[in-house]
């Protein structure tokens, strides 16, 4: 038998014909904070970005995977605002459901736009919060008391609905976040 029929009759029967065993499927890499230096020349201070990359739970044909950022003043040379929480928000990449909540107290006749979210960490009880939407709708900003309680966490799930109604479940396994808790001077 010719080696060419050969081999293709051992690769049909599936023997590996004195080829090296299959490469090791690599593993997918850690959860990581991914940092970036960051300036804003409107006001004159540079802040610190910090990025984690999470995965959809349902992925209804997600483009991207979700984010968790964290904006933080990190700068000596911004002294006053060293050390503290720029901005901090979870974004899908595509618009979320918006509702308009009534404030507590009422001047004039202003709403403000919030997504209704639910979320969990670690092993705790689901908690339902509205939180405020970022402008362009497809973030959501974190409130400070719920971020301290994210960033304590080793996971988080975050549930809210798109513009169509559809739920959007978003899993962060969240590596050690003391780089961001010190940077941010949370506790």
């Amino acid at each position: 038998m010719k080696p060419i029929r050969m081999f293709l009759v051992l690769l049909m029967a599936g023997i590996p014909a004195g080829f090296a065993a299959a490469a090791p499927q690599d593993l997918p890499a850690a959860p990581a904070w991914q940092l970036s230096l960051r300036n804003d020349p409107a006001r004159d201070y540079a802040y610190t970005r910090f990025t984690l990359a999470g995965k959809f739970v349902s992925a209804d044909g997600a483009a991207s995977a979700p984010s968790l950022v964290v904006d933080c003043v990190t700068d000596r040379a911004s002294r006053p605002l060293t050390g503290r929480v720029l901005a901090a928000s979870v974004g899908a990449g595509s618009p979320f459901k918006v509702i308009y909540v009534e404030p507590l107290e009422i001047h004039g006749t202003s709403y403000f736009p919030k997504v209704s979210v639910r979320y969990r960490t670690d092993a705790s009880p689901e908690e339902q919060r509205d939180w405020p939407v970022g402008s362009d709708k497809t973030s959501i900003s974190i409130p400070g008391e719920s971020l301290a309680r994210i960033l304590r966490a080793r996971s988080v799930a975050i549930s809210a609905e798109d513009s169509k109604g559809l739920p959007v479940r978003m899993q962060f396994d969240l590596p050690d976040s003391t780089s961001v808790r010190e940077g941010c001077d949370l506790k």
